[in-house]
């Protein structure tokens, strides 16, 4: 029998996940913020603006409004920008059934506060809520997602219970989805990655070689592992799917926007000109800054993501980011 899926947002994740199970079988409402995404999908079954090429199942339900894509569910996702997850989900609390269960797939912090999105969700719906609390993360394109291509991912929940019904829902022959109970570790490789591939998409712009990139996966790495082992994580977990996995693919990947941002960086182009010319921004621009003041606030060294600061947001030149890594005082590796 087919579950009821409201996946909330149209963006380029949340359109390949409503594809994906809409094509499995289950009965998906698929929620849209802007009027041209949803007449595009509406008219063309077709998301122009995020997935441009896919065709989307006739069966997807589409709607700018919360209530519907919310009613009756059995699973709610989570796929709007981190800075939006907020107003839309205060919104959305009153609309949803008590048995529901809700699963975020947005990678990130919240800005000001500098929250994780499970900190965000026990704000808006109380800790007695976090028993029907789910978080996806794993090394993704939502493109190859849409595409039917090979991929695994990796949901957290409190409770394992919880996990295996998701796990349950999301894993298809294409789609091979793996369970924890890890929930910061799952967030925080997500949010890590971005920032460490717009370093290597940088030091790849500034052609210094496939030595340099794999010593900023290593070194960032290190960094995400100690960020989410101060705030309570299983190092193991960033070994896996939402840390080196994700970390992998984000920095190596063509299709990496966050790549992209740093590559257009060692190009000689300012934030301001990229964002001009984009729909969205990387979320790693957004993340940098939350995680140089996350670090700072807890005492963690995080010294790639302390240079991406200063390139992104304190005017420093790219080559000297570089030097300033190179010239640290020496160190055990273990450090």
């Amino acid at each position: 029998m087919a579950r009821k899926v409201g996946v909330i947002g149209a963006g380029g994740w949340g359109t390949a996940l409503a594809k994906v199970l809409a094509e499995k079988g289950e009965d998906v409402t698929l929620w849209c913020h802007g009027a041209p995404c949803h007449r595009d999908i509406t008219d063309r079954r077709e998301n122009r603006a995020y997935l441009p090429g896919i065709q989307l199942p006739a069966s997807i339900a589409v709607t700018q409004s919360l209530e519907i894509a919310l009613a009756d569910r059995f699973l709610i996702i989570c796929a709007v920008p981190s800075h939006a997850v907020r107003e839309v989900f205060t919104q959305a609390k009153s609309k949803l059934s008590p048995d529901t269960l809700m699963l975020c797939g947005t990678k990130g912090l919240e800005e000001g506060t500098l929250k994780t999105m499970g900190e965000l969700f026990a704000d808006i719906f109380g800790a007695a809520n976090q028993e029907r609390q789910a978080f996806l993360s794993g090394p993704t394109f939502a493109i190859e997602v849409a595409r039917g291509l090979p991929a695994a991912l990796t949901v957290a929940a409190y409770w394992q219970s919880v996990a295996r019904l998701v796990q349950d829902v999301l894993n298809t022959p294409s789609l091979r989805v793996y369970t924890s109970t890890d929930i910061v570790g799952v967030q925080i490789g997500g949010v890590v990655k971005n920032v460490i591939a717009i370093a290597a998409g940088i030091s790849d712009g500034l052609g210094l070689g496939q030595n340099a990139r794999a010593a900023l996966i290593t070194r960032g790495l290190a960094e995400m592992t100690r960020l989410a082992v101060r705030m309570g994580a299983d190092s193991m977990t960033l070994a896996g799917l939402p840390g080196l996995g994700d970390l992998i693919l984000t920095c190596a990947g063509d299709l990496s926007r966050n790549r992209t941002v740093g590559l257009q960086i060692a190009g000689g182009k300012s934030l301001a000109e990229i964002a001009s010319a984009t729909r969205t921004v990387a979320e790693g621009v957004r993340n940098t800054r939350s995680l140089y003041l996350l670090a700072e606030r807890l005492g963690v060294e995080m010294p790639i993501v302390e240079q991406m600061y200063g390139v992104l947001y304190a005017g420093k030149r790219p080559a000297e980011a570089v030097r300033d890594l190179m010239q640290r005082s020496l160190k055990s590796e273990a450090g």
